[in-house]
């Protein structure tokens, strides 16, 4: 049965179901840190983060694709010089959960100077592979371009070579490469008209 997506901005309410498609991202990377928080703690962190006005529309921007209600695909991303605030923000949220504000999750720097950097885009597993992903990425050069930016970064997972054929499909080009906790990844860029 066809369905009926939209892509569009995500709002405070979406966060719950926000929580999930960021977990399939956290759990990719294997993070030594988030062996450290427990899982609750963890998902209330996430969704106060996704539900504030920094990752929404401010310091960065998160799109939403929904089917019948349920979001089904997201996709969150910040210009390069507002990732150390992002993190920020997310920390803010630990005292709450009882964990030190200085909890560390990422230790890595991801974005590359000068872009919109693409942090997070994942899909359900049950909407997988019906253009849902493409569709996202189909919505970011707008956002970028509001940005200011005239292009998109992205880090691809060596172990991921179907998500790396996808961004090259649609233009991504590779221009280094970038050591993330233990796994390597391509960084790829779009170049914005």
């Amino acid at each position: 049965m066809p369905f009926i997506l939209i892509i569009r901005s995500a709002k405070k309410d979406d966060a719950v179901q926000i929580v999930p498609l960021f977990k399939i991202i956290l759990n990719e990377m294997e993070l030594p840190s988030l062996k450290k928080i427990p899982v609750a703690k963890l998902d209330y962190v996430i969704e106060k983060s996704f539900a504030s006005p920094q990752y929404l529309s401010s310091l960065a921007q998160t799109l939403v694709a929904e089917i019948s209600g349920k979001v089904a695909g997201f996709a969150w991303g910040y210009p390069d010089k507002n990732e150390h605030q992002v993190d920020e923000v997310m920390r803010s949220f630990f005292p709450e959960v009882g964990l030190p504000a200085n909890t560390q999750i990422f230790d890595d720097d991801e974005a590359f100077p000068a872009e919109w950097y693409l942090d997070s885009i994942a899909v359900l597993p049950e909407f997988q592979g019906q253009g849902i992903g493409t569709a996202l990425l189909r919505k970011l050069p707008q956002i970028a371009k509001n940005y200011g930016k005239t292009k998109i970064g992205l880090n691809v997972d060596w172990a991921n070579p179907g998500a790396n054929r996808l961004y090259r499909k649609l233009g991504f080009i590779k221009i280094g490469t970038t050591r993330l906790s233990q796994h390597e990844y391509d960084h790829l860029i779009l170049k914005l008209n």
